[in-house]
């Protein structure tokens, strides 16, 4: 699971204008980053300006996925991850970069602004802290646990179903024995009853 990138747009009439963005390509070839890092604002930006205000959406990407959420008073976010990614994780980081974006940067400078004069350093703290969804969010650490919870249970089970048939192999067995030794000490007491007698 990775992020690669953390974009904040204002949705323009014609066009969106990116305002702020924190990118992670540290897993391209170091000559490929430069290209891949503008595909990226290029991909966020014509993503935003055709997603309607109010509106969330996953866009599908080869192995990337593009979430996007839009809100009505024109501001925008994108991230972009791998497909593993968790929506639900990314749809919350999302909402909080905007609502803490809206909070440090006055409305204003949005329609006008650029990544060089809007001055909000938090996206690549979000960035990096997001990384890992089991860490940055609460309601996924949990799911962890409990999917661990799940599968050491089942695991229990398995074990504890495994010792009953080994159990179950024992009473059969002592049930067979039970038998021949009945039938050993019927033989045995004729032949003893047998030797008394001479």
């Amino acid at each position: 699971m990775k992020l690669y990138s953390l974009s904040v747009l204002y949705k323009g009439d014609p066009k969106a204008v990116l305002l702020k963005a924190a990118y992670d390509v540290s897993s391209f070839s170091f000559f490929q980053r430069s290209s891949v890092q503008e595909f990226m604002t290029f991909t966020s930006q014509l993503i935003v300006e055709r997603s309607a205000k109010g509106s969330r959406a996953s866009v599908k990407e080869q192995e990337y996925l593009c979430h996007v959420y839009v809100r009505n008073d024109s501001l925008a976010g994108v991230v972009i991850a791998d497909s593993e990614y968790p929506s639900r994780v990314a749809f919350s980081l999302l909402e909080k970069v905007l609502d803490d974006f809206s909070k440090q940067v006055d409305r204003i400078q949005w329609p006008v602004g650029s990544p060089a004069s809007i001055h909000y350093a938090a996206l690549d703290g979000h960035l990096s802290r997001y990384q890992n969804p089991r860490e940055a969010d609460p309601m996924t650490k949990v799911q962890a646990e409990l999917d661990e919870t799940k599968i050491i249970l089942h695991n229990t089970m398995e074990s504890l179903l495994e010792r009953g048939e080994k159990l179950d192999d024992l009473v059969s067995k002592s049930e067979v024995l039970g038998t021949q030794s009945k039938a050993f000490y019927k033989t045995a007491r004729k032949q003893n009853s047998c030797c008394a007698i001479m």
